[in-house]
């Protein structure tokens, strides 16, 4: 096993003046699950492709443990790559198809077949070596390509998007078999993907990426509950964070018709260049409904709502001069409205003004110029 590390990473295409990947410093420890997330087009794949020896390295040196591998050929890197689209022999049997990079590199075959065995019994392979890709669903044949990476003993699996092509349910599934092979096998992962909620449940840590350039590197938890920036608050998190930009009056933010307390600290670290104003950011689950005598309350109309059982979620537009945003709307994006997680047996009904009161130590508070964090 290896520790990763990449030092002053990057990567300019060929007729680019725009990095793809700009100056990336980043370290996976040993035997660590790394998950890499950010948007289409972010760079991540492309970072995964440079440490495979796929991808050139402008600037800046990659290292898998005390080696570095910069100028190093695929082959002699040590790693193994899981992709989207499985990327098997359909010819081959499963066996055969697990077996063949051991194959190609002279490995005796009866050395193939016991880790071929092993790698089987640990993915409930072992009844379908003798069959045909054709003949196995889009999750066997994911475990398959999985096995193929297990076999070859790797310092380190990479895996880009792995669990794209699976259904909803099947995904759900195998991402729970992918976190928990990679702690029973111990082996240094980079995972790549766009899904936030997959990062949030398989890492132990998550690396967010944005245009090129590493945002924040963390536990699931300290990106959840403090986001280093406005880009990580709204990708992360399923709802997404309510992220809105307000006047600042008198050490309050203006919400709407109504103002909330802001801490003394935070608005003492704003500056000229963010124009008197403050952008606030609340989870879903971090706001309740307040009663007509609460303090630090603003009010909200109720565009929609979701009643899921277990839980109630209220979508809407926040209340300024007596109106609601988009008043007389037909439709209206229900990503841009407010969000907010309620008792399901306690719903407002649409078309009801309700008011709302953040929990100010969930309160989430950033600077307009930078974006940046202030609390």
């Amino acid at each position: 096993m290896a520790e990763v590390i990449f030092d002053h990473v990057t990567r300019i295409y060929p007729g680019n003046d725009k990095p793809s990947v700009d100056d990336l410093n980043l370290k996976i420890n040993d035997g660590e699950f790394l998950v890499l997330v950010g948007p289409s087009g972010c760079g991540k794949s492309t970072t995964l492709r440079m440490l495979a020896g796929l991808e050139e390295v402008n600037k800046g040196r990659i290292l898998i443990g005390d080696k570095d591998v910069t100028n190093m050929q695929p082959k002699d890197r040590d790693i193994a790559m899981v992709f989207q689209n499985y990327a098997l022999y359909p010819h081959m049997t499963v066996a055969d198809n697990m077996g063949f990079a051991l194959k190609i590199a002279g490995t005796p075959k009866d050395e193939i077949r016991k880790r071929v065995e092993e790698a089987a019994k640990i993915l409930d392979l072992t009844p379908f070596l003798d069959r045909k890709p054709k003949n196995l669903s889009g999750g066997q044949r994911q475990r398959v390509a999985m096995g193929r990476a297990i076999v070859r003993k790797p310092k380190v699996f990479l895996m880009d998007e792995p669990l794209s092509n699976l259904d909803a349910k099947l995904r759900v599934q195998t991402r729970t078999q992918i976190a928990a092979l990679q702690r029973q096998l111990g082996v240094t992962t980079l995972y790549v993907t766009h899904d936030q909620t997959e990062a949030l449940t398989m890492g132990d840590r998550i690396a967010v990426i944005k245009l090129g350039i590493l945002q924040q590197v963390g536990a699931p938890t300290e990106l959840y509950d403090r986001p280093a920036n406005v880009f990580v608050a709204g990708f992360i998190g399923s709802p997404s964070m309510n992220i809105s930009t307000h006047p600042v009056v008198n050490g309050h933010a203006q919400i709407g018709d109504d103002t909330i307390a802001l801490p003394e600290e935070v608005v003492n670290k704003l500056t000229p260049e963010d124009n008197s104003q403050i952008v606030v950011g609340f989870r879903p689950e971090d706001a309740d409904l307040a009663s007509a005598e609460d303090a630090n309350a603003f009010k909200l109309k109720v565009v929609n709502v979701e009643d899921l059982g277990s839980d109630g979620y209220i979508y809407g537009n926040i209340v300024t001069d007596g109106l609601a945003a988009d008043e007389g709307a037909v439709m209206s994006d229900q990503d841009k409205m407010t969000t907010v997680r309620v008792n399901p047996r306690a719903l407002p009904k649409v078309g009801d003004v309700v008011r709302i009161k953040i929990d100010p130590t969930k309160m989430h508070l950033f600077a307009p110029s930078t974006e940046n964090r202030l609390n």
